[in-house]
């Protein structure tokens, strides 16, 4: 079984209480793509994690080249300036990341499976942001390592299936800047 490392939340936790970020420190979001399958998709998170400050962090095996034409064509601009890991497993992330970890950081995952929305959570500088494959989501036995409230969803209208990736991880790390003020943006 996978080991996140989660710390315990901090109850009575309110967005005025949210520390502010500075993108000099750790990395203040953790963007973890688990098994990506699609490589515009990634492409595009690359970009976004480059223009946002945010940390990619992409689990092997993956469902494409880190040098597809495709995946390039969506994201090389901005590939020197992402910060972008690749780990040979999840438990592999967690193990290099627990090190590097802020206090208070925790491990949340995107499925429809939550029942808590994005919007209700409070990303403190640190937090990871696990998404799963575009075509199957994360497996039962990731989504099991970690306490509910952390599975959250992004909502959408009955009997849809899921989101674009790209799209899901846009919403959360705009949503987590928000919280932080949009620290060290122009």
């Amino acid at each position: 079984m996978v080991s996140p490392n989660v710390i315990p939340e901090q109850e009575g936790t309110i967005l005025s209480d949210a520390p502010t970020i500075s993108l000099e420190a750790a990395p203040w979001l953790n963007v973890v793509l688990y098994e990506p399958e699609i490589p515009p998709n990634t492409g595009n998170i690359i970009r976004l994690c480059a223009n946002t400050g945010a940390h990619l962090h992409v689990i092997e095996p993956l469902g494409f080249e880190l040098d597809d034409k495709r995946l390039r064509r969506a994201g090389l601009d901005y590939h020197e300036w992402a910060s972008m890991q690749v780990h040979e497993n999840l438990q592999h992330y967690y193990n290099q990341n627990a090190q590097d970890q802020a206090p208070n950081s925790k491990v949340y995952m995107i499925t429809t499976k939550g029942h808590r929305n994005y919007s209700d959570v409070v990303f403190t500088p640190g937090d990871s942001v696990l998404f799963g494959p575009e075509t199957r989501g994360l497996p039962q036995q990731v989504l099991d390592s970690v306490n509910p409230d952390q599975l959250i969803r992004i909502p959408m209208l009955p009997d849809s299936r899921s989101l674009n990736l790209s799209n899901a991880v846009a919403t959360i790390i705009y949503e987590a800047w928000r919280q932080q003020g949009y620290s060290g943006s122009v």
